[in-house]
């Protein structure tokens, strides 16, 4: 199947409360709160004072009120109610795609889901953009859990077999989408792109990202299948680039290989050198490994680089 059940996405909001996603009394976890710790930093307006939870950062700690009260309690911001995030997601059809374990369609619609189960359980507000079959489909910011089932009713649709030589070259999909968000989204919000990000040439994609950093939290997470920079040896391949340029590649010779691998390292490691300039997170998932502990990773990262920069 090249997408995921609704069924399977609906449960994933499980799998966001055994991995510590979701703050919750009941979650007890170590990294119980990692994604409340991560992306729901300090506001300005003081909001109300609540008993400390496992992963709650220890500086907010209240003091005065732990003290007349016997044990920790938490002081709460006005931001930390509420966030908008938005959910980028591809749905071209180059994820159609996958040798190993999956297809990136369906690593696509997981961390979607996961992400967006993990906004919920704090109470943000979510809206999303899938990208890459024709024109981009909008889901409005809301706080109400229907607006979010129906964006996952949306992931798990068969997609249309649209040929890549159909997209216009002007643009690319992402790139359309990024400008969309950019015009309709309000400039606090936090942003993840879930996308194959080599499909998109990296002169648009700094671009977009150059206009965006400035104004959003952004969080890029590519999806790779090991075929993408690892070519088995079949014969001769012809491959088509987003711009609509062909290359014909005999898989067979080992110099064909290992130009595709320098090709795929060489933009692999533009788009590092980027996101380092911008200070833009990068999350790297595989279609061969855990979706869940490949995304948690990531945040565990990100988590560890905000407090070595404190």
């Amino acid at each position: 199947m090249l997408t995921p059940t609704l069924e399977e996405l609906l449960e994933l909001r499980y799998q966001a409360h055994s991995l510590g996603l979701v703050s919750s009394r009941r979650t007890q976890t170590p990294l119980s709160g990692l994604y409340a710790s991560v992306f729901r930093g300090h506001g300005i307006d003081f909001n109300e004072v609540r008993e400390y939870q496992a992963g709650d950062e220890i500086r907010n700690i209240d003091w005065r009120v732990t003290a007349r009260m016997g044990k920790p309690y938490l002081k709460v911001y006005r931001t930390e109610r509420e966030r908008h995030v938005v959910l980028c997601v591809d749905r071209g059809p180059h994820t159609q795609f996958g040798t190993r374990g999956t297809f990136k369609s369906i690593q696509v619609a997981r961390v979607a889901a996961l992400l967006g189960w993990s906004a919920q359980g704090h109470g943000d507000r979510i809206s999303g953009i899938l990208f890459g079959q024709g024109q981009p489909q909008f889901f409005r910011p809301q706080r109400a859990k229907r607006s979010f089932l129906q964006l996952l009713r949306s992931l798990t649709l068969s997609p249309p077999n649209l040929p890549i030589s159909a997209i216009p070259n002007s643009t690319t999909p992402l790139v359309e989408a990024l400008t969309m968000l950019n015009r309709n989204t309000h400039h606090s919000a936090l942003i993840f792109v879930i996308a194959d990000l080599h499909q998109t040439p990296l002169a648009s994609l700094r671009q977009s990202l150059t206009q965006l950093y400035q104004r959003y939290e952004l969080v890029l997470i590519t999806i790779d299948d090991p075929a993408d920079y690892d070519l088995p040896a079949i014969g001769t391949i012809q491959f088509q680039a987003p711009d609509g340029t062909q290359v014909t590649v005999n898989t067979d010779h080992f110099r064909g290989r290992h130009r595709y691998r320098q090709a795929w390292e060489t933009q692999r490691q533009g788009l590092q050198q980027l996101v380092r300039k911008l200070s833009i997170d990068l999350i790297t998932i595989s279609t061969q490994t855990d979706v869940y502990q490949s995304l948690f990773k990531g945040l565990q990262q990100r988590a560890q680089q905000l407090r070595s920069h404190r």
